[in-house]
């Protein structure tokens, strides 16, 4: 099972244990569809916001994977050219397949002919330029991870505000029940925003670690493709 897998799944037991948590047996029969007509307006935005990040992080999963990046065929397409000096056919290569590789060595065979330092500065501004593109890509989740316990927390003020309200409106003689609905509002969207945020924010900091992995990898290859250009190299091969 691979990583990625074995997140899903964990992400999976989570809600099954949330479900399981939610159907235990008390004194008053309930399932999630009414616990999220219970917490009003606030439990199906947090609802709509669950199905937003679940879309986030599979499209993460998909595109975000090392082969994704940097396919193994495509990096020994390109060494292949390097080893046979066919820079322009390489470039072509690099221009018909974009990844974050491709678009990493076009930037640096762009500037074969010139100074190393320049081929150099050249793949650097490339890698950052893709690798803050790629980022921004989970800054979404991130953003999600955060908004969720805030809009339940929001939701949890509301539900308190009604339950004063209740009791204003009853001169403080409000009976249990009637303070019931107010209160309810209050834990269930506490309750729904954790549970958008907890996977939310597992499912970001494993990608985004993952990503800053595999950034990694792919530039110390980009470096070590580029290295025959550097001043020393050159005269020893030559």
């Amino acid at each position: 099972m691979n990583a990625p897998t074995k997140i899903a799944v964990s992400i999976l037991a989570f809600a099954a244990l949330a479900g399981t948590a939610l159907a235990q047996d008390t004194d008053v029969e309930m399932n999630v569809g009414e616990l999220v007509v219970d917490a009003g307006g606030f439990g199906w935005f947090l609802i709509l916001l669950s199905v937003i990040s679940l879309a986030l992080a599979i499209e993460g999963f998909i595109s975000l994977k090392r082969d994704k990046l940097a396919p193994p065929e495509l990096i020994d397409e390109v060494q292949a050219l390097f080893d046979e000096d066919q820079f322009q056919e390489a470039m072509e290569l690099c221009e018909d397949q974009p990844t974050f590789f491709t678009k990493i060595c076009g930037a640096g065979i762009a500037k074969i002919g010139h100074d190393f330092d320049v081929i150099e500065t050249a793949i650097e501004e490339m890698g950052d330029e893709e690798s803050i593109r790629l980022h921004q890509k989970l800054g979404w989740l991130a953003l999600l991870s955060n908004v969720a316990p805030m809009v339940g927390l929001l939701g949890t003020v509301w539900g308190m505000i009604i339950a004063f309200k209740t009791i204003a409106a009853t001169q403080g003689q409000a009976s249990p029940a009637e303070l019931a609905n107010g209160i309810s509002i209050a834990l269930l969207t506490t309750m729904f925003g954790l549970l958008v945020a907890i996977p939310t924010t597992a499912a970001f900091a494993f990608l985004r670690n993952n990503l800053v992995r595999s950034v990694i990898e792919v530039g110390a290859i980009v470096e070590d493709l580029f290295e025959r250009f550097r001043p020393g190299e050159a005269e020893l091969n030559g």
